[in-house]
């Protein structure tokens, strides 16, 4: 956690996903940066976004890593901000598909809240 993720990572806890916006050009932004990729500057607000995504693409992990067990992560492209893509844990029995309509379920890990991913069913 730093400066430009530590509220991002404080919504998280509190159940909201949410990206940084620039304050100039209004450009969704994530992970958490101080500039825009857009127009390279430095101001930013954060902009709650419905946790609903598209899955892209996975990796199946068959050893643990980081205090988590064998499992899937997927990158999921965020459908209220497009240009920000995420990646979480998939929680769900089956494989994912690509394309695949997504939602957040915020799940307590070892230290903080995170992001992970189930189908909308």
């Amino acid at each position: 956690m730093d400066r430009d993720s530590r509220e991002w990572w404080e919504r998280v806890a509190g159940g909201e996903l949410a990206v940084q916006e620039c304050a100039a050009c209004g450009t969704p932004r994530f992970p958490a940066r101080a500039f825009c990729p857009a127009c390279r500057t430095e101001g930013w607000r954060w902009r709650a976004v419905e946790p609903v995504a598209e899955v892209e693409s996975w990796i199946v992990s068959h050893r643990a890593f980081g205090g988590a067990g064998p499992g899937t992560v997927v990158r999921v492209r965020l459908a209220a901000a497009r240009e920000c893509a995420m990646y979480g844990r998939w929680l769900a029995g089956r494989e994912p598909r690509a394309g695949e309509l997504v939602r957040a379920i915020f799940s307590q890990g070892a230290d903080r809240t995170l992001v992970d991913w189930a189908p909308m069913e």
